[in-house]
């Protein structure tokens, strides 16, 4: 398979051995610990775990080891069945968490109690486990047993309130992908590496408790604060961050119809000069009505925000940063855009589908596709790669998604 270059070398959890009850809470963080090299075995219940079933199927073929949804976020990991209502899955279980660095789960609350198979029942003894859980709303308050989905999570959160576009008579819309499994999932990373670092220094582990809902909620930018601080409610706004007040648009459409979005317009001086510079670029320098307020911003050093709370010339001249990109953008195509701008070194980019930006020059010299070897069907499978580049951590899909009790005779023996 390819990787991400360095990534023969061993991951940066590399010695670390995750257990991890199958779910769909916190699938995504066994994976991101099992493509930096954790040992990840991931634990279903006879027959295969429920997201087995989730479309679409490889060839169209309904079957549980052919759905991309657990091709996709269990790669990296051995699989094993267990049954846990019995005696001996349940005693097999016990085995596998003493010998682990984490525990990882996404359980309803109490479901794992009444088995005796909770953090409280498997850490006596064991202080230097650590285990994470990841629920909707966490393990402890009125709402723990409270019904939620991905969708609930992301809209009592507040993310889907803050996504949408300037026109309100239009609904809120839902970000894509079990966005909020996909956030819990990597605050749950994140605080299961902070307590093995932990670990280090007191011998000690811990429960690490995630509230889908409060990480949601925390990654809602200015919104949650904006209502704690000041009792302000953000507004959302096509392609921008929701605020409180209306900003000016940052999406402008270019002339073959497709959309480009510039981000924060030109403030610095180099900015402006290669603002300039690209107009004359294009031969536009003359044409753009407002060119003096582009060569009084080089000559004054570019404008700041606090200049622009008192000065109306900034103001003005902000605007015209502004207005030049979208003069030149409804003169040339999306893609001439996005490199003109980004060989500029000035923000922004294609509004694009997924797909585009799957097989973008981009994406392909970053190292975001990954092939992996599926030696059950005799061939390789293109993939969603690295989230996030660390040259010094290596990252790689070591292996593809476990079948059903694939690695049982090997981790349980029999």
């Amino acid at each position: 398979m390819s990787d991400l270059p360095g990534s023969d070398a061993p991951g940066p959890l590399h010695g670390i051995r995750v257990v991890e009850l199958a779910s769909e809470h916190a699938a995504f963080a066994g994976k991101m610990l099992g493509d930096l090299g954790a040992d990840v075995i991931v634990v279903e219940p006879p027959g295969g775990h429920a997201s087995r079933a989730y479309g679409p199927f490889v060839d169209d073929v309904e079957d549980p080891e052919r759905s991309l949804w657990w091709w996709h976020y269990n790669t990296s990991k051995r699989g094993i069945v267990l049954d846990l209502d019995s005696d001996t899955g349940a005693d097999q279980l016990r085995l596998l968490v003493g010998a682990a660095d984490i525990v990882l789960e996404g359980e309803q609350p109490d479901a794992l109690a009444v088995r005796h198979l909770d953090h409280t029942d498997l850490r006596a003894g064991r202080e230097e486990l650590i285990w994470v859980s990841v629920t909707p709303f966490g393990r402890r308050g009125t709402r723990a047993l409270e019904p939620a989905t991905d969708l609930t999570l992301l809209a009592g959160g507040g993310p889907v309130w803050s996504c949408g576009y300037d026109d309100h008579s239009l609904p809120p819309i839902r970000g894509g992908g079990n966005q909020a499994f996909h956030i819990a999932s990597t605050f749950a990373v994140m605080a299961a590496l902070t307590a093995v670092l932990a670990r280090d220094v007191t011998g000690r582990g811990q429960h690490v408790d995630v509230s889908v809902h409060a990480a949601a909620n925390v990654t809602t930018e200015a919104g949650s604060y904006e209502w704690l601080v000041a009792r302000g409610t953000v507004q959302r706004q096509t392609g921008r961050h929701a605020l409180t007040t209306m900003s000016m648009p940052t999406q402008m459409c270019c002339a073959d119809g497709r959309y480009v979005t510039t981000g924060f317009p030109p403030r610095a001086r180099r900015d402006y000069e290669a603002l300039i510079d690209w107009l004359v670029s294009l031969g536009l320098r003359d044409e753009f009505p407002d060119i003096v307020l582009l060569d009084l911003a080089v000559e004054r050093g570019g404008v700041t925000i606090a200049e622009m709370a008192t000065e109306p010339l900034a103001v003005e001249i902000f605007g015209a940063g502004r207005e030049a990109l979208m003069f030149i953008a409804e003169r040339i195509t999306a893609e001439e855009f996005f490199r003109g701008g980004q060989t500029r070194g000035l923000a922004c980019g294609v509004v694009a589908a997924p797909e585009e930006a799957f097989e973008s020059a981009h994406f392909v010299a970053r190292g975001f596709q990954a092939d992996v070897e599926h030696d059950d069907l005799g061939r390789s499978y293109r993939y969603a790669g690295a989230p996030f580049l660390m040259p010094a951590s290596p990252w790689r899909i070591s292996r593809r998604a476990p079948h059903v009790g694939e690695h049982d005779a090997e981790i349980l023996g029999g």
